[in-house]
């Protein structure tokens, strides 16, 4: 990041990775906009990162509602007029059960969420980041969603993916996602990657994770100030590339 006024919408950023990515964001210069469905917990973490030094700013953001992302885009636009960083952080995980005791309501809820809402926020957002001299998309995805991982019984993941399947799965979609859009705006030097942060403590696994939130930020970080010789359409961790 070479100017200190890039600005980049964090969504599901009042905590954890997604608080955190954007403080690392601030950190090098950019104005973050910390996109939260709760105006108390949005406004807090805006507070909080300001207290810090941070240009910071909540917006307001449900992914799950699209006239919530529609009004967020139209905000945007008409404060900065573009959009240089868009990291899709905002996700769920419920539904902790065998596949064949999962419901198709549970798979619902948990893909509103995890892939059409990143959808329906890219798109949103789009025109604005084709304003951008240099547009970075990245998206929250995680090892779990690794199709390679799930197939493995061998593998470390493998007592996590046997009970989450809709969290495993819209991880995969995401990843799809993730290699269409970049696909699509490659031509145009828009970079959309997918990343894995790591087992981290967050409330999304009731603190379990054995890495900081600040930790598994860093590599989300990392591809949303990638230059433009940069990757695009891959999904990786701090360790480097992981199978689809």
């Amino acid at each position: 990041m070479t100017t200190p006024q890039k600005i980049a919408l964090v969504t599901g950023a009042n905590k954890g990775i997604g608080k955190e990515t954007a403080r690392g964001l601030a950190a090098l210069g950019a104005t973050v906009l910390i996109g939260a469905r709760d105006a108390g917990r949005g406004e807090a973490a805006a507070e909080e990162l300001r207290a810090d030094g941070a240009d910071a700013r909540f917006v307001p953001l449900d992914v799950t509602d699209e006239d919530s992302v529609r009004a967020a885009a139209e905000r945007i636009d008409a404060t900065f007029g573009r959009l240089d960083v868009l990291v899709n952080n905002a996700g769920i995980a419920v539904g902790h059960r065998k596949p064949s005791e999962t419901s198709a309501a549970t798979l619902r809820e948990v893909y509103e969420t995890n892939v059409f809402g990143v959808v329906a926020v890219t798109n949103a957002v789009l025109p604005l980041l084709r304003r951008s001299a240099a547009g970075r998309i990245v998206n929250l995805s995680s090892e779990l969603g690794s199709v390679a991982h799930m197939a493995d019984p061998g593998s470390p993941w493998s007592a996590y993916t046997a009970l989450l399947l809709p969290y495993c799965t819209s991880k995969s979609a995401l990843n799809a996602v993730t290699v269409l859009y970049a696909n699509e705006l490659r031509a145009e030097g828009i970079l959309v990657n997918a990343v894995s942060p790591g087992y981290c403590a967050t409330d999304l696994n009731r603190r379990s994770g054995v890495r900081t939130a600040a930790e598994g930020a860093a590599v989300a970080v990392a591809l949303a100030t990638a230059g433009e010789d940069g990757p695009t359409g891959t999904l990786l961790s701090e360790d480097g590339p992981i199978p689809w």
